[in-house]
């Protein structure tokens, strides 16, 4: 299924939990897999502590530390900070699906994570399984 996403800061990380949730619920399926994906270089799909906001406010402190705009990058549109961040986190995630829900530890969500906007994104889910 195919969602859009608005995002409103450069860089953040959406909990997208109850989207995905709905998706595996609508599909019918008990058993199998799920895939959450974005078509974007300069954002990524993750999942992560849901319960605590300060775990993402970390997340995104690190990553801006680690990986922090530069002027002497090369890449013309002034953007390799984000595509990097994208390529460490990754553009997709796979969850095990059982008796009809998914394999998320208690503090687990699934995150959207933004590196270059705010912009207009889609991510996709996939179900895949026995029904």
């Amino acid at each position: 299924m195919e969602h859009f996403i608005k995002t409103t800061k450069e860089d953040e990380m959406i909990n997208i939990t109850h989207i995905v949730k709905e998706d595996l619920k609508n599909s019918n399926v008990k058993n199998g897999i799920m895939i959450v994906y974005t078509p974007h270089t300069t954002a990524a799909i993750t999942i992560n502590e849901s319960y605590d906001p300060d775990v993402v406010i970390d997340i995104l402190f690190t990553l801006r530390k680690l990986v922090p705009k530069n002027p002497n990058y090369l890449h013309i549109e002034g953007n390799s900070h984000s595509h990097v961040k994208a390529s460490m986190i990754g553009t997709s995630i796979t969850m095990i699906i059982e008796n009809g829900n998914l394999k998320l530890g208690t503090w687990q969500g699934v995150f959207f994570c933004e590196f270059d906007g705010p912009r207009k994104r889609k991510f996709f889910t996939k179900v895949i399984g026995e029904k």
